[in-house]
Protein backbone atom coordinates (compact mmCIF):
# COMPACT_ATOMS: atom_id res chain seq x y z
CA UNK A 1 0.00 0.00 0.00
CA UNK A 2 1.31 3.45 -0.86
CA UNK A 3 2.12 5.53 2.22
CA UNK A 4 -0.76 7.88 3.14
CA UNK A 5 1.31 11.03 2.56
CA UNK A 6 2.40 9.86 -0.89
CA UNK A 7 -1.18 8.98 -1.78
CA UNK A 8 -2.37 12.40 -0.66
CA UNK A 9 0.29 14.27 -2.60
CA UNK A 10 -0.09 12.19 -5.75
CA UNK A 11 -3.83 12.64 -5.59
CA UNK A 12 -3.40 16.39 -5.28
CA UNK A 13 -1.01 16.36 -8.21
CA UNK A 14 -3.72 14.84 -10.30
CA UNK A 15 -6.29 17.08 -9.93
CA UNK A 16 -8.00 22.67 -3.64
CA UNK A 17 -17.16 25.46 1.42
CA UNK A 18 -19.22 27.96 0.56
CA UNK A 19 -22.76 28.00 -0.84
CA UNK A 20 -23.07 28.46 -4.58
CA UNK A 21 -25.85 27.98 -7.04
CA UNK A 22 -26.86 24.36 -7.68
CA UNK A 23 -26.45 22.45 -10.91
CA UNK A 24 -28.94 23.23 -13.65
CA UNK A 25 -31.72 20.71 -13.25
CA UNK A 26 -33.28 21.29 -16.65
CA UNK A 27 -30.15 21.87 -18.69
CA UNK A 28 -30.22 21.08 -22.40
CA UNK A 29 -28.39 17.93 -23.40
CA UNK A 30 -26.61 19.52 -26.36
CA UNK A 31 -23.36 21.27 -25.64
CA UNK A 32 -22.82 24.78 -26.90
CA UNK A 33 -19.68 25.44 -28.97
CA UNK A 34 -16.57 25.84 -26.85
CA UNK A 35 -15.99 29.39 -28.12
CA UNK A 36 -19.33 30.46 -26.61
CA UNK A 37 -18.09 29.78 -23.08
CA UNK A 38 -14.29 30.03 -23.37
CA UNK A 39 -14.02 33.58 -22.01
CA UNK A 40 -16.28 32.83 -19.06
CA UNK A 41 -14.18 29.77 -18.19
CA UNK A 42 -11.01 31.85 -18.30
CA UNK A 43 -12.56 34.34 -15.85
CA UNK A 44 -13.86 31.65 -13.50
CA UNK A 45 -11.95 31.98 -10.21
CA UNK A 46 -14.39 30.59 -7.66
CA UNK A 47 -15.90 27.11 -7.51
CA UNK A 48 -16.57 24.08 -5.38
CA UNK A 49 -16.52 20.54 -6.68
CA UNK A 50 -16.78 17.07 -5.22
CA UNK A 51 -15.69 13.84 -6.81
CA UNK A 52 -13.55 10.76 -6.64
CA UNK A 53 -10.02 10.05 -7.82
CA UNK A 54 -8.78 6.61 -8.75
CA UNK A 55 -4.98 6.38 -8.68
CA UNK A 56 -2.90 3.62 -10.23
CA UNK A 57 0.86 3.07 -10.17
CA UNK A 58 2.90 -0.02 -11.07
CA UNK A 59 3.02 -0.86 -7.35
CA UNK A 60 -0.54 -0.18 -6.23
CA UNK A 61 -3.97 1.24 -6.92
CA UNK A 62 -6.24 3.19 -4.61
CA UNK A 63 -8.97 5.81 -4.57
CA UNK A 64 -9.89 8.89 -2.62
CA UNK A 65 -12.76 11.35 -2.30
CA UNK A 66 -12.01 14.95 -3.18
CA UNK A 67 -13.71 18.17 -2.03
CA UNK A 68 -12.16 21.23 -3.65
CA UNK A 69 -13.01 24.86 -2.90
CA UNK A 70 -11.35 27.51 -5.03
CA UNK A 71 -11.29 31.26 -4.39
CA UNK A 72 -9.20 33.96 -6.04
CA UNK A 73 -5.84 33.66 -4.31
CA UNK A 74 -6.80 30.72 -2.09
CA UNK A 75 -7.70 27.04 -2.47
CA UNK A 76 -8.67 24.24 -0.12
CA UNK A 77 -8.61 20.53 -0.99
CA UNK A 78 -9.96 17.95 1.43
CA UNK A 79 -9.01 14.37 0.53
CA UNK A 80 -10.37 11.30 2.25
CA UNK A 81 -10.61 7.69 1.25
CA UNK A 82 -10.50 4.02 2.10
CA UNK A 83 -6.72 3.74 2.21
CA UNK A 84 -6.61 4.39 5.94
CA UNK A 85 -4.97 7.80 6.02
CA UNK A 86 -8.06 9.65 7.20
CA UNK A 87 -8.51 13.26 6.14
CA UNK A 88 -5.78 15.13 4.30
CA UNK A 89 -6.13 18.88 3.91
CA UNK A 90 -4.17 21.02 1.45
CA UNK A 91 -4.50 24.80 1.70
CA UNK A 92 -2.75 27.23 -0.58
CA UNK A 93 -2.27 30.99 -0.69
CA UNK A 94 0.16 33.02 -2.71
CA UNK A 95 3.64 32.10 -1.55
CA UNK A 96 2.54 29.53 1.06
CA UNK A 97 1.06 26.03 0.99
CA UNK A 98 0.29 23.71 3.91
CA UNK A 99 -0.61 20.03 3.99
CA UNK A 100 -2.14 18.43 7.07
CA UNK A 101 -2.18 14.62 7.20
CA UNK A 102 -2.20 11.90 9.82
CA UNK A 103 1.59 12.24 9.83
CA UNK A 104 1.57 15.94 10.75
CA UNK A 105 1.46 19.37 9.17
CA UNK A 106 3.88 20.36 6.43
CA UNK A 107 4.49 23.74 4.79
CA UNK A 108 6.33 25.05 1.76
CA UNK A 109 6.38 28.04 -0.57
CA UNK A 110 4.47 26.20 -3.32
CA UNK A 111 2.71 22.85 -3.85
CA UNK A 112 5.62 21.75 -6.02
CA UNK A 113 8.09 22.68 -3.29
CA UNK A 114 5.98 20.77 -0.75
CA UNK A 115 6.20 17.61 -2.86
CA UNK A 116 9.93 18.11 -3.36
CA UNK A 117 10.31 18.52 0.40
CA UNK A 118 8.34 15.40 1.31
CA UNK A 119 9.00 13.08 -1.64
CA UNK A 120 12.17 14.31 -3.29
CA UNK A 121 10.42 14.99 -6.61
CA UNK A 122 7.61 17.19 -7.87
CA UNK A 123 4.60 17.35 -10.18
CA UNK A 124 2.79 20.42 -11.60
CA UNK A 125 0.04 20.82 -9.00
CA UNK A 126 -0.28 24.51 -9.83
CA UNK A 127 -1.68 23.66 -13.29
CA UNK A 128 -4.72 21.80 -11.97
CA UNK A 129 -6.98 24.81 -11.53
CA UNK A 130 -6.67 25.31 -15.30
CA UNK A 131 -6.84 21.67 -16.38
CA UNK A 132 -10.04 21.06 -14.41
CA UNK A 133 -11.66 23.84 -16.47
CA UNK A 134 -10.40 22.32 -19.71
CA UNK A 135 -7.75 25.04 -20.13
CA UNK A 136 -3.97 24.83 -20.53
CA UNK A 137 -1.94 26.39 -17.75
CA UNK A 138 -0.16 29.63 -18.68
CA UNK A 139 3.56 29.88 -19.14
CA UNK A 140 4.20 26.37 -20.47
CA UNK A 141 4.11 24.79 -23.92
CA UNK A 142 1.13 22.55 -24.62
CA UNK A 143 -0.55 20.57 -27.37
CA UNK A 144 -4.31 20.38 -27.63
CA UNK A 145 -6.67 18.14 -29.58
CA UNK A 146 -10.29 19.29 -29.88
CA UNK A 147 -13.58 17.71 -30.93
CA UNK A 148 -16.00 19.04 -33.53
CA UNK A 149 -17.41 21.65 -31.09
CA UNK A 150 -13.97 22.84 -30.02
CA UNK A 151 -13.96 21.09 -26.63
CA UNK A 152 -10.60 19.63 -25.61
CA UNK A 153 -10.33 15.88 -26.17
CA UNK A 154 -6.71 15.71 -25.06
CA UNK A 155 -4.25 18.16 -23.54
CA UNK A 156 -0.53 17.49 -23.26
CA UNK A 157 1.46 19.75 -20.97
CA UNK A 158 4.41 19.48 -18.58
CA UNK A 159 4.80 15.75 -19.30
CA UNK A 160 1.14 15.02 -18.51
CA UNK A 161 -1.48 13.71 -20.89
CA UNK A 162 -5.02 14.70 -19.92
CA UNK A 163 -7.92 12.97 -21.70
CA UNK A 164 -11.35 14.59 -21.32
CA UNK A 165 -13.89 11.77 -21.43
CA UNK A 166 -17.18 13.41 -20.41
CA UNK A 167 -18.75 16.80 -19.69
CA UNK A 168 -21.60 18.11 -17.56
CA UNK A 169 -23.47 21.38 -17.35
CA UNK A 170 -23.47 23.57 -14.23
CA UNK A 171 -24.66 27.16 -13.96
CA UNK A 172 -24.75 27.48 -17.75
CA UNK A 173 -21.21 26.19 -18.23
CA UNK A 174 -20.11 22.87 -19.70
CA UNK A 175 -17.33 21.53 -17.45
CA UNK A 176 -15.29 18.33 -17.33
CA UNK A 177 -16.98 15.44 -15.54
CA UNK A 178 -14.49 12.65 -16.24
CA UNK A 179 -10.76 13.13 -16.81
CA UNK A 180 -8.03 10.52 -17.23
CA UNK A 181 -4.53 11.83 -16.54
CA UNK A 182 -1.26 9.99 -17.11
CA UNK A 183 2.34 10.79 -16.33
CA UNK A 184 4.75 8.00 -17.29
CA UNK A 185 3.46 4.98 -15.33
CA UNK A 186 1.16 7.02 -13.11
CA UNK A 187 -2.54 7.09 -14.07
CA UNK A 188 -5.43 8.86 -12.38
CA UNK A 189 -9.11 9.03 -13.18
CA UNK A 190 -11.06 11.98 -11.81
CA UNK A 191 -14.86 11.74 -11.77
CA UNK A 192 -16.63 14.93 -10.65
CA UNK A 193 -20.05 14.24 -9.16
CA UNK A 194 -20.90 17.81 -8.18
CA UNK A 195 -19.73 20.96 -9.97
CA UNK A 196 -20.71 24.34 -8.53
CA UNK A 197 -19.01 27.20 -10.37
CA UNK A 198 -19.14 30.60 -8.74
CA UNK A 199 -19.83 33.86 -10.48
CA UNK A 200 -16.98 34.88 -12.82
CA UNK A 201 -15.15 38.02 -11.77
Amino acid sequence: MIRPLIVALLTLALLAGCATRPLDTEAPHERVPWRDQAQRLERLEHWTLAGKVGLRTPQDSTSANLDWTQYPGYYRMLISGPFGSGRNLLEGRQGRVSLSTSEGRFEADSPEALMEQQLGWSLPISALDHWVRGLPAPGSHYEREADELGYPKQLQQAGWEIDYRDWRQADGLWLPQRMVMTYDELRATLVINDWQPGEPR
